[in-house]
């Protein structure tokens, strides 16, 4: 098992951001790990994160005024999906999941998920104690009976180049986690950035998350009063600007690996919404989006 340096909790003091979200509004990508001896980690995890709750998750949204969420499957739990079933369980008005399926699962299992509120399949190249992209059409094949998308993590953002043709022909609907991983230095004209854009265009099942601002980010801790991730603000802006009908927001909580100046929600929720372009592209990111792309009912108070 390889669990690096101790993991930071996440920033729990925290305020309200300086504009109201959207009613409605969707987390679409977080974790919970609480409850140890109910649900145990894998031993061979990459990492020990600390004990990060679902109530400090859903306090967090209540400061946030975020009304809905997702939660992503956790890589440290391998494939025994427990503790996000039974989470999303609780309330599947207002909750979805994603799931970590291996090759080979049994349709009834998968059927099972779903009817819990699941409605994708993950893929990480980064842990070898799950599905990775080598599976893709095998996990394809698993989930398409069941409408379900594939959400991928890839290890770097070149790997697009080389995953292009399989994807865009893949028969089931992708999502690419974290703007796609491409490192801020890369720039906009990268080629691999340009491979998610042509999945963008031309595969009309593919969406991107504008999550994870800092993991990309060479500039992950600039100076006071400096402007925060400078180097990734334009590959949000031109995929809020020429994609917008294909981006849905997450906030990543609790961050997993991150070791060094843990993000602040609501500064990068603050900092997100002086990128985005205008009002009706704001509803689209945070709300109408990810009610498509998961299922949810349009939201009414």
């Amino acid at each position: 098992m390889n669990t690096h340096a101790t993991p930071l909790p996440p920033i729990l003091d925290l305020r309200a951001p300086k504009r109201q979200l959207p009613a409605g509004t969707i987390d679409c990508h977080a974790h919970i790990f609480d409850q140890v001896d109910r649900y145990p980690m894998d031993p061979n995890r990459k990492y020990s994160p600390p004990v990060c709750t679902r109530e400090s998750w859903l306090n967090m949204h209540r400061i946030m005024g975020v009304d809905r969420g997702v939660q992503v499957h956790g890589s440290i739990y391998s494939f025994d999906n427990s503790i996000t079933e039974d989470f999303i369980k609780t309330d599947p008005e207002r909750f979805r999941g994603v799931a970590a399926i291996a090759p080979g699962t049994p349709k009834a299992h998968i059927q099972r998920l779903h009817d819990a509120g699941f409605r994708a399949a993950r893929l990480m190249d980064q842990y070898p104690n799950g599905a990775t992209t080598r599976d893709l059409e095998a996990i394809a094949d698993l989930v398409a009976d069941f409408g379900w998308h594939i959400e991928i993590n890839i290890l770097n953002g070149t790997d697009w180049t080389g995953l292009e043709q399989r994807l865009m022909a893949c028969p089931v609907g992708l999502v690419f986690d974290h703007l796609g991983r491409v490192r801020g230095s890369r720039g906009v004209d990268a080629e691999e950035f340009l491979a998610v854009r042509r999945l963008l265009d031309q595969k009309s099942d593919t969406w991107v998350k504008i999550s994870s601002l800092y993991r990309m980010s060479e500039v992950p801790a600039p100076a006071v009063g400096m402007p925060l991730y400078p180097d990734i603000k334009p590959f949000a802006q031109t995929l809020l600007t020429h994609h917008v009908d294909r981006c849905v927001w997450g906030t990543n909580w609790p961050h997993p690996g991150i070791h060094i100046q843990m993000p602040n929600d609501i500064d990068l929720i603050d900092l997100l919404e002086t990128w985005i372009p205008d009002e009706a592209a704001r509803q689209k990111l945070f709300v109408t989006n990810a009610e498509r792309l998961y299922g949810f009912k349009p939201y009414s108070r």
